[in-house]
């Protein structure tokens, strides 16, 4: 294996698409205790745009171009704040999930926040390199 080939990093193994995993599993585990009626609205809204920032993260990972991969984790960066700070926050405050819920979902989105700006950011200079 040359020195080139053990620095690539798989996207199962991408720290940020772990967190988008996490995140989507502790979202499920909500949606799945929600009403009928309530799934129907508010909880597709929110399970969508939560697997959405997984599905954007690999997707722009796949992407060849280093400019077409920033634009699919923007993407990503757009559902985790339609997820996390609307939809979320929606369901709390409407007391449809508990607060150790909303807090652990608070507490994953937080570090995954911080690790896509980290990609977006690295991504990005790699481009002007």
């Amino acid at each position: 294996m040359s020195q080139e080939s053990s620095k690539y990093i798989t996207l199962k193994n991408l720290e940020v698409y772990k967190l988008s995993q996490e995140l989507s599993a502790s979202a499920w585990e909500i949606y799945q205790s929600l009403d009928k009626d309530l799934k129907w609205g508010i909880g597709q809204q929110f399970i969508r745009s939560i697997d959405s920032i997984g599905a954007n993260i690999a997707e722009g990972y796949g992407r060849f171009h280093y400019l077409d991969k920033v634009r699919f984790y923007y993407n990503a960066r757009g559902s985790y704040f339609e997820s996390m700070e609307h939809w979320l926050d929606l369901l709390f405050q409407r007391n449809l999930i508990s607060e150790s819920d909303f807090n652990k979902l608070k507490e994953i989105g937080k570090e995954l926040q911080i690790k896509l700006n980290l990609l977006i950011k690295a991504t990005k200079s790699k481009a002007n390199e």
